[in-house]
């Protein structure tokens, strides 16, 4: 199921996402690339059922490897150290990630061609969108 996911996805469109990052506690100026940063996520999974998550930008590339289910400590872009677990819930890649008393989840779903990625943080909501490459 998580097939789907597999491939190069380019970010066309990113609706809320400086009020997410705000939501979160990136600073300022981190929230400042971020906006900037146009990133191509890369999703592939190996023979053993380990998937892989890359985001690449001019600013940093960061590459996160898990298993659905497992738990895992994962160093965000930002420099969040979460708590990060995967599941596949009704054909969405959720990401759950949990720290310093707070959490956030990163719901990844296929629509019409498409990945969309609905960050959530409380009442803060955006939405970015990918679009797949050759």
């Amino acid at each position: 199921m998580v097939e789907q996911f597999v491939g190069n996805w380019t970010l066309m469109s990113s609706d809320n996402f400086d009020e997410y990052m705000k939501a979160i506690g990136v600073s300022f100026a981190t929230r400042q690339m971020g906006n900037m940063a146009k990133p191509n996520l890369v999703i592939s999974v190996d023979d053993s059922g380990v998937l892989s998550m890359k985001s690449e930008t001019t600013f940093k590339t960061t590459e996160i490897k898990f298993k659905l289910n497992e738990e895992f400590e994962e160093t965000t872009a930002d420099g969040r150290k979460t708590m990060t677990t995967f599941t596949l819930e009704n054909g969405k890649l959720v990401q759950l990630q949990a720290w310093e008393g707070k959490k956030t989840t990163l719901e990844r779903e296929i629509q019409d061609g498409k990945l969309t990625a609905k960050c959530t943080m409380d009442d803060v909501v955006a939405v970015r969108t990918y679009e797949k490459g050759a």
